[in-house]
Protein backbone atom coordinates (compact mmCIF):
# COMPACT_ATOMS: atom_id res chain seq x y z
CA UNK A 1 0.00 0.00 0.00
CA UNK A 2 1.51 3.27 -1.37
CA UNK A 3 2.14 6.27 1.35
CA UNK A 4 -0.44 8.90 1.21
CA UNK A 5 1.07 12.07 1.36
CA UNK A 6 -1.41 15.27 1.63
CA UNK A 7 -0.44 18.05 -0.68
CA UNK A 8 1.47 20.58 -0.48
CA UNK A 9 0.15 24.55 -0.24
CA UNK A 10 2.03 26.99 -1.81
CA UNK A 11 2.32 30.61 0.51
CA UNK A 12 -0.19 32.07 -0.92
CA UNK A 13 -2.71 29.37 0.36
CA UNK A 14 -4.48 31.54 2.88
CA UNK A 15 -4.24 34.56 0.01
CA UNK A 16 -6.53 32.37 -2.38
CA UNK A 17 -9.04 31.17 0.62
CA UNK A 18 -9.56 34.77 1.38
CA UNK A 19 -10.12 35.44 -2.32
CA UNK A 20 -12.76 32.90 -2.69
CA UNK A 21 -10.82 30.43 -4.29
CA UNK A 22 -11.98 26.94 -5.28
CA UNK A 23 -9.45 24.69 -4.64
CA UNK A 24 -7.81 21.57 -5.73
CA UNK A 25 -4.93 19.21 -5.59
CA UNK A 26 -3.27 19.71 -8.87
CA UNK A 27 0.40 17.74 -8.88
CA UNK A 28 0.54 17.39 -5.47
CA UNK A 29 -0.39 20.98 -4.46
CA UNK A 30 -3.52 22.62 -3.10
CA UNK A 31 -4.09 25.40 -6.27
CA UNK A 32 -7.35 27.42 -7.37
CA UNK A 33 -9.14 26.41 -10.07
CA UNK A 34 -11.27 29.12 -9.83
CA UNK A 35 -12.15 31.92 -7.43
CA UNK A 36 -15.80 32.56 -8.62
CA UNK A 37 -15.87 32.25 -12.52
CA UNK A 38 -13.51 31.10 -14.86
CA UNK A 39 -14.75 32.73 -17.84
CA UNK A 40 -14.30 36.41 -16.44
CA UNK A 41 -11.00 35.35 -15.43
CA UNK A 42 -9.66 34.04 -18.51
CA UNK A 43 -11.23 37.68 -19.75
CA UNK A 44 -9.59 39.61 -17.78
CA UNK A 45 -5.97 38.47 -19.00
CA UNK A 46 -7.13 39.08 -22.55
CA UNK A 47 -8.56 42.28 -22.01
CA UNK A 48 -6.23 43.76 -19.11
CA UNK A 49 -4.33 41.56 -16.60
CA UNK A 50 -5.23 38.85 -14.51
CA UNK A 51 -2.49 36.85 -12.06
CA UNK A 52 -1.77 33.24 -11.69
CA UNK A 53 -0.13 31.81 -8.40
CA UNK A 54 2.54 29.22 -10.15
CA UNK A 55 5.11 28.84 -7.14
CA UNK A 56 4.29 25.01 -7.32
CA UNK A 57 6.43 25.32 -10.38
CA UNK A 58 10.39 24.12 -9.39
CA UNK A 59 13.03 26.60 -9.61
CA UNK A 60 16.56 24.95 -9.59
CA UNK A 61 19.46 27.12 -9.81
CA UNK A 62 22.60 25.64 -11.57
CA UNK A 63 26.14 26.96 -11.17
CA UNK A 64 29.70 26.41 -11.09
CA UNK A 65 32.82 26.37 -14.21
CA UNK A 66 30.53 23.56 -15.27
CA UNK A 67 26.90 24.49 -15.29
CA UNK A 68 27.16 25.58 -19.36
CA UNK A 69 28.32 22.39 -20.27
CA UNK A 70 26.20 20.13 -17.81
CA UNK A 71 23.49 22.21 -19.38
CA UNK A 72 24.22 21.80 -22.88
CA UNK A 73 24.29 18.12 -22.43
CA UNK A 74 21.11 17.87 -20.39
CA UNK A 75 18.71 20.40 -23.03
CA UNK A 76 18.22 19.64 -26.25
CA UNK A 77 17.77 23.48 -27.15
CA UNK A 78 21.34 25.07 -26.72
CA UNK A 79 21.92 27.36 -23.58
CA UNK A 80 25.71 28.61 -24.76
CA UNK A 81 23.47 31.63 -27.18
CA UNK A 82 21.93 32.97 -24.32
CA UNK A 83 22.72 36.40 -23.56
CA UNK A 84 23.08 37.32 -19.77
CA UNK A 85 19.57 37.93 -18.76
CA UNK A 86 17.91 36.06 -21.63
CA UNK A 87 15.58 33.06 -21.48
CA UNK A 88 15.33 30.34 -23.91
CA UNK A 89 12.60 27.54 -23.73
CA UNK A 90 13.66 23.84 -24.42
CA UNK A 91 13.13 20.24 -23.57
CA UNK A 92 14.60 17.80 -21.30
CA UNK A 93 14.86 14.20 -23.15
CA UNK A 94 15.48 10.48 -22.46
CA UNK A 95 18.17 8.56 -24.60
CA UNK A 96 14.84 7.60 -26.37
CA UNK A 97 14.17 11.46 -27.41
CA UNK A 98 10.76 11.12 -25.35
CA UNK A 99 10.11 14.29 -23.38
CA UNK A 100 11.26 13.99 -19.61
CA UNK A 101 9.93 18.22 -18.83
CA UNK A 102 9.71 21.10 -20.98
CA UNK A 103 11.44 24.23 -19.11
CA UNK A 104 12.17 27.52 -19.21
CA UNK A 105 16.07 28.26 -18.89
CA UNK A 106 17.36 32.00 -18.06
CA UNK A 107 21.13 32.35 -18.02
CA UNK A 108 21.98 35.11 -15.13
CA UNK A 109 25.09 36.93 -14.05
CA UNK A 110 25.93 34.07 -11.88
CA UNK A 111 25.07 30.69 -13.96
CA UNK A 112 21.61 29.08 -15.06
CA UNK A 113 18.28 29.25 -13.38
CA UNK A 114 15.54 26.38 -14.85
CA UNK A 115 12.09 26.64 -14.39
CA UNK A 116 10.62 23.19 -14.61
CA UNK A 117 7.06 21.76 -13.92
CA UNK A 118 5.62 20.71 -10.63
CA UNK A 119 4.40 17.21 -11.74
CA UNK A 120 7.79 16.31 -12.74
CA UNK A 121 9.91 17.71 -9.89
CA UNK A 122 11.51 15.02 -8.44
CA UNK A 123 11.96 13.38 -11.38
CA UNK A 124 13.91 16.12 -13.15
CA UNK A 125 15.92 16.51 -9.64
CA UNK A 126 16.97 12.83 -9.84
CA UNK A 127 17.45 13.12 -14.11
CA UNK A 128 19.99 15.66 -12.51
CA UNK A 129 21.47 14.47 -10.00
CA UNK A 130 22.21 11.12 -12.57
CA UNK A 131 24.22 13.46 -14.71
CA UNK A 132 25.83 15.62 -12.30
CA UNK A 133 29.38 17.03 -13.04
CA UNK A 134 32.24 17.63 -10.36
CA UNK A 135 31.91 21.30 -11.22
CA UNK A 136 28.26 21.90 -11.67
CA UNK A 137 26.24 22.32 -8.27
CA UNK A 138 22.00 22.67 -8.91
CA UNK A 139 19.97 23.32 -5.78
CA UNK A 140 15.84 23.60 -5.97
CA UNK A 141 14.90 27.20 -5.03
CA UNK A 142 11.63 27.39 -3.00
CA UNK A 143 10.04 30.71 -3.70
CA UNK A 144 6.84 32.63 -4.88
CA UNK A 145 6.14 32.61 -8.38
CA UNK A 146 3.24 35.48 -9.54
CA UNK A 147 2.77 35.28 -13.33
CA UNK A 148 0.83 38.85 -14.03
CA UNK A 149 -0.72 38.21 -17.47
CA UNK A 150 -2.24 40.53 -19.87
CA UNK A 151 -1.97 43.81 -22.33
CA UNK A 152 -1.82 45.75 -19.30
CA UNK A 153 0.09 43.47 -17.23
CA UNK A 154 3.46 45.54 -17.51
CA UNK A 155 1.50 48.51 -16.81
CA UNK A 156 -0.32 47.16 -13.54
CA UNK A 157 2.47 45.94 -12.11
CA UNK A 158 4.34 49.39 -12.12
CA UNK A 159 1.55 50.86 -10.38
CA UNK A 160 2.40 48.82 -7.36
CA UNK A 161 6.33 48.69 -7.93
CA UNK A 162 8.70 51.15 -9.41
CA UNK A 163 11.14 48.77 -11.63
CA UNK A 164 13.10 50.66 -13.71
CA UNK A 165 13.55 49.55 -17.18
CA UNK A 166 10.56 46.93 -16.86
CA UNK A 167 8.71 48.87 -19.84
CA UNK A 168 11.88 48.43 -22.25
CA UNK A 169 11.84 44.71 -21.17
CA UNK A 170 11.80 42.11 -24.28
CA UNK A 171 10.36 38.82 -24.06
CA UNK A 172 12.54 36.33 -23.58
CA UNK A 173 14.40 38.52 -21.43
CA UNK A 174 14.79 38.58 -17.64
CA UNK A 175 15.29 41.49 -15.00
CA UNK A 176 16.47 41.80 -11.56
CA UNK A 177 14.88 44.41 -9.27
CA UNK A 178 16.20 43.68 -5.43
CA UNK A 179 15.34 40.37 -4.94
CA UNK A 180 13.16 39.61 -7.30
CA UNK A 181 13.73 38.60 -10.87
CA UNK A 182 11.25 39.50 -13.44
CA UNK A 183 11.52 37.43 -16.87
CA UNK A 184 9.09 38.96 -19.63
CA UNK A 185 7.37 35.40 -19.88
CA UNK A 186 4.12 33.97 -19.43
CA UNK A 187 1.61 30.64 -20.29
CA UNK A 188 -0.93 32.68 -21.98
CA UNK A 189 -0.60 33.93 -25.46
CA UNK A 190 -0.47 37.30 -23.64
CA UNK A 191 2.10 39.97 -23.03
CA UNK A 192 3.01 39.66 -19.26
CA UNK A 193 5.83 39.23 -16.65
CA UNK A 194 6.42 36.21 -14.17
CA UNK A 195 7.78 37.28 -11.18
CA UNK A 196 10.07 34.90 -8.90
CA UNK A 197 10.48 36.73 -5.12
CA UNK A 198 11.14 35.74 -1.40
CA UNK A 199 7.76 34.73 0.25
CA UNK A 200 6.57 37.91 2.86
CA UNK A 201 7.69 39.93 -0.35
CA UNK A 202 5.45 37.59 -2.72
CA UNK A 203 2.77 37.72 -0.52
CA UNK A 204 2.93 41.63 -0.28
CA UNK A 205 3.27 42.08 -4.38
CA UNK A 206 -0.35 39.79 -4.33
CA UNK A 207 -2.26 41.93 -1.89
CA UNK A 208 -1.18 45.04 -3.85
CA UNK A 209 -2.57 43.89 -7.11
CA UNK A 210 -5.64 42.77 -6.06
CA UNK A 211 -5.76 46.79 -4.77
CA UNK A 212 -5.13 48.21 -7.96
CA UNK A 213 -7.39 45.32 -9.87
CA UNK A 214 -5.37 42.71 -11.09
CA UNK A 215 -7.74 39.47 -10.95
CA UNK A 216 -6.66 36.34 -8.86
CA UNK A 217 -6.88 33.49 -12.13
CA UNK A 218 -6.70 29.88 -11.05
CA UNK A 219 -5.89 26.43 -12.96
CA UNK A 220 -9.09 26.76 -15.18
CA UNK A 221 -8.64 29.90 -17.09
CA UNK A 222 -4.67 29.43 -17.29
CA UNK A 223 -5.79 26.08 -18.98
CA UNK A 224 -8.08 27.66 -21.52
CA UNK A 225 -5.84 30.88 -21.67
CA UNK A 226 -2.87 28.36 -22.47
CA UNK A 227 -4.80 26.23 -25.05
CA UNK A 228 -5.85 29.49 -27.17
CA UNK A 229 -2.54 30.03 -27.22
CA UNK A 230 -1.51 26.90 -28.39
CA UNK A 231 0.90 26.17 -25.75
CA UNK A 232 1.40 22.34 -24.67
CA UNK A 233 0.47 20.91 -21.27
CA UNK A 234 3.30 18.50 -19.71
CA UNK A 235 1.21 14.84 -19.47
CA UNK A 236 -0.89 15.54 -21.77
CA UNK A 237 0.28 17.27 -25.06
CA UNK A 238 3.94 16.11 -24.45
CA UNK A 239 5.47 13.40 -22.45
CA UNK A 240 8.33 10.48 -22.07
CA UNK A 241 6.61 8.63 -25.05
CA UNK A 242 6.22 11.05 -27.48
CA UNK A 243 9.39 13.17 -28.90
CA UNK A 244 9.37 16.93 -29.41
CA UNK A 245 9.31 15.96 -33.15
CA UNK A 246 5.83 14.60 -32.32
CA UNK A 247 4.78 17.62 -30.02
CA UNK A 248 5.11 20.59 -32.06
CA UNK A 249 8.39 21.69 -30.06
CA UNK A 250 10.57 20.55 -33.27
CA UNK A 251 11.67 24.09 -32.99
CA UNK A 252 13.34 23.95 -30.03
CA UNK A 253 16.04 21.36 -30.68
CA UNK A 254 19.50 23.25 -31.71
CA UNK A 255 20.87 20.85 -33.72
CA UNK A 256 23.99 23.18 -34.47
CA UNK A 257 26.95 22.47 -33.44
CA UNK A 258 26.61 19.20 -34.22
CA UNK A 259 29.55 17.87 -31.79
CA UNK A 260 27.05 18.62 -29.18
CA UNK A 261 25.91 15.39 -27.82
CA UNK A 262 22.76 16.34 -26.02
CA UNK A 263 20.84 13.40 -24.20
CA UNK A 264 18.36 11.64 -26.52
CA UNK A 265 20.35 13.01 -30.37
CA UNK A 266 20.94 10.00 -31.16
CA UNK A 267 17.33 8.59 -31.18
CA UNK A 268 16.05 12.32 -32.31
CA UNK A 269 17.70 12.41 -35.61
CA UNK A 270 16.68 8.82 -36.92
CA UNK A 271 13.48 9.97 -36.07
CA UNK A 272 14.40 12.74 -38.34
CA UNK A 273 13.63 9.96 -40.76
CA UNK A 274 11.26 7.88 -39.53
CA UNK A 275 8.67 10.42 -37.27
CA UNK A 276 5.11 9.49 -38.68
CA UNK A 277 3.19 12.59 -36.10
CA UNK A 278 2.56 15.75 -35.70
CA UNK A 279 1.04 17.70 -32.76
CA UNK A 280 -1.62 20.52 -34.61
CA UNK A 281 -4.78 22.50 -34.52
CA UNK A 282 -7.87 21.50 -34.38
CA UNK A 283 -10.99 23.90 -34.94
CA UNK A 284 -14.94 22.44 -34.05
CA UNK A 285 -17.20 23.08 -36.87
CA UNK A 286 -20.28 21.20 -35.64
CA UNK A 287 -21.73 21.73 -31.64
CA UNK A 288 -19.68 19.70 -29.38
CA UNK A 289 -17.01 20.44 -27.06
CA UNK A 290 -13.69 18.79 -27.65
CA UNK A 291 -12.21 17.05 -24.84
CA UNK A 292 -8.11 14.79 -24.03
CA UNK A 293 -8.51 11.32 -25.60
CA UNK A 294 -11.09 11.86 -28.51
CA UNK A 295 -10.52 9.85 -31.91
CA UNK A 296 -9.80 12.08 -34.82
CA UNK A 297 -10.30 10.98 -38.25
CA UNK A 298 -8.11 13.22 -40.98
CA UNK A 299 -7.69 12.54 -44.48
CA UNK A 300 -4.03 10.55 -43.89
CA UNK A 301 -5.48 8.11 -41.06
CA UNK A 302 -6.50 8.23 -37.59
CA UNK A 303 -4.95 10.67 -34.62
CA UNK A 304 -6.40 11.30 -31.28
CA UNK A 305 -7.15 14.89 -29.06
CA UNK A 306 -4.12 15.29 -26.25
CA UNK A 307 -6.42 18.82 -24.93
CA UNK A 308 -9.63 20.32 -25.87
CA UNK A 309 -11.70 23.07 -24.25
CA UNK A 310 -14.05 25.34 -25.13
CA UNK A 311 -12.51 28.56 -25.81
CA UNK A 312 -14.00 31.80 -24.51
CA UNK A 313 -12.23 34.09 -26.66
CA UNK A 314 -13.66 32.24 -29.78
CA UNK A 315 -16.86 30.87 -28.59
CA UNK A 316 -16.40 27.74 -30.51
CA UNK A 317 -14.23 24.31 -29.30
CA UNK A 318 -10.61 24.01 -29.88
CA UNK A 319 -7.84 21.67 -29.56
CA UNK A 320 -4.50 20.41 -29.41
CA UNK A 321 -3.91 16.63 -31.30
CA UNK A 322 -1.66 14.37 -32.28
CA UNK A 323 -2.21 13.15 -36.03
CA UNK A 324 -1.01 11.57 -39.05
CA UNK A 325 2.17 14.21 -40.59
CA UNK A 326 0.03 14.57 -43.70
CA UNK A 327 -2.87 15.09 -42.17
CA UNK A 328 -4.97 18.39 -43.42
CA UNK A 329 -7.72 19.88 -43.83
CA UNK A 330 -11.35 18.97 -42.71
CA UNK A 331 -11.40 15.90 -40.35
CA UNK A 332 -14.19 14.13 -38.03
CA UNK A 333 -13.63 13.67 -34.20
CA UNK A 334 -16.02 11.13 -32.17
CA UNK A 335 -17.77 12.49 -29.50
CA UNK A 336 -19.47 9.79 -27.48
CA UNK A 337 -20.08 7.75 -30.89
CA UNK A 338 -20.91 10.08 -32.91
CA UNK A 339 -18.44 12.00 -35.56
CA UNK A 340 -18.70 15.59 -35.77
CA UNK A 341 -16.93 17.32 -38.22
CA UNK A 342 -13.67 19.66 -37.25
CA UNK A 343 -10.57 21.35 -39.28
CA UNK A 344 -7.00 20.74 -38.91
CA UNK A 345 -5.11 24.62 -38.39
CA UNK A 346 -1.47 25.34 -36.83
CA UNK A 347 -1.81 26.52 -33.12
CA UNK A 348 -2.26 29.31 -31.87
CA UNK A 349 -5.90 29.96 -32.11
CA UNK A 350 -5.33 33.40 -30.76
CA UNK A 351 -2.32 35.68 -29.92
CA UNK A 352 -2.28 38.80 -28.03
CA UNK A 353 -6.20 38.59 -28.04
CA UNK A 354 -6.87 38.49 -31.87
CA UNK A 355 -7.72 35.27 -33.18
CA UNK A 356 -5.51 33.65 -35.70
CA UNK A 357 -7.93 31.65 -37.94
CA UNK A 358 -10.98 34.10 -38.54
Amino acid sequence: MTEQHAPAKTPLYQEHIACGGKMVDFAGWMMPVNYGSQIAEHTAVRSDAGMFDVSHMTIIDVHGDQAEAFLQRLIANDVARLNINQALYGALLNERAGVLDDLIVYRLAWGFRCVVNASTRDKVLAWMQQHTRADAHFEHKPQIMIAVQGPNAVQRLLQVEAVSGLAELTPFYAMQHGDWLIGRTGYTGEDGVEIMLPEAQGVELWRKLREVGVAPAGLGARDTLRLEGGLNLYGQDLDEATSPLASNIGWTIAWEPQERDFIGRQALTELRETNTQKLTGLIMRDKGILRHGQAVHTNAGAGVITSGTYSPTLAYSIALARVPKQATGECEVDIRGTRKKAVLCKPPFVRNGTAMHP
